[in-house]
């Protein structure tokens, strides 16, 4: 089994790598773990209103001791069950996705070479860089065609919010990275030899 960790900020196009390469790996099943899906529970007794207003790009938003027991499970070949959030709700749902140890395990989130545990668990850590223009557009083009939001509501929290979030505590995970794919999931040559190394190390560990 492969442990690997795509970090980077929003809008970065982690999501375009992180299946690009689970589409074009041969000789592995690749199964997906999405940071997203271990945001913590809403707290009781909050509205809707003011839980949208929560700031969701902390590393305190995300529930770490589920994420990493979870990966360390799938880690010694148990399965899991994998948590679901609803962004329209802020709210994780009651519904759970059933995850069995495969070949290649992808960790996919603004954060996920932030937690030392966490980093150590991984085979192979990856960061998703891209031009913090290129970010905002991304999100502005995500957010009000799929999140109904305004593009004035979108670049508000991008100042208030996603930026300063972004240079404190994602960016600096760059360093732990030991590759970082500039210019997203458009680095379609970044993503193939990426993919072709992945393939190597499969084969490294199957022939043991």
């Amino acid at each position: 089994m492969i442990i690997i960790g795509i970090a980077g900020g929003t809008g970065s196009g982690k999501s375009t790598v992180v299946h690009k390469i689970a589409e074009r790996i041969q000789g592995g099943h690749v199964s997906i773990i999405p940071q997203d899906s271990y945001y913590k529970k809403a707290p009781e007794g909050v509205s809707l209103e003011e839980l949208r207003k929560m700031n969701y790009d902390h590393p305190d938003a995300f529930d770490w001791d589920l994420l990493e027991e979870h990966i360390a499970m799938l880690r010694n070949g148990c399965a899991i069950e994998q948590p679901t959030y609803s962004v329209p709700l802020c709210d994780r749902l009651p519904q759970t996705i059933h995850v069995e140890p495969s070949d290649v395990i992808i960790v996919e989130g603004i954060m996920a070479l932030y937690r030392k545990r966490l980093r150590d668990m991984m085979d192979l850590r990856i960061y998703v860089d891209a031009d913090s223009d290129e970010r905002l557009i991304r999100v502005i083009e995500r957010d009000v065609v799929e999140r109904g939001r305004t593009a004035k509501n979108v670049m508000d929290r991008y100042r208030k919010v996603l930026k300063p979030m972004h240079r404190e505590f994602i960016e600096p995970t760059k360093e732990y990275a030991d590759i970082v794919i500039p210019q997203g999931g458009e680095n379609k040559r970044a993503v193939n030899i990426l993919r072709v190394y992945i393939e190597r190390m499969l084969k490294k560990q199957q022939s043991v």
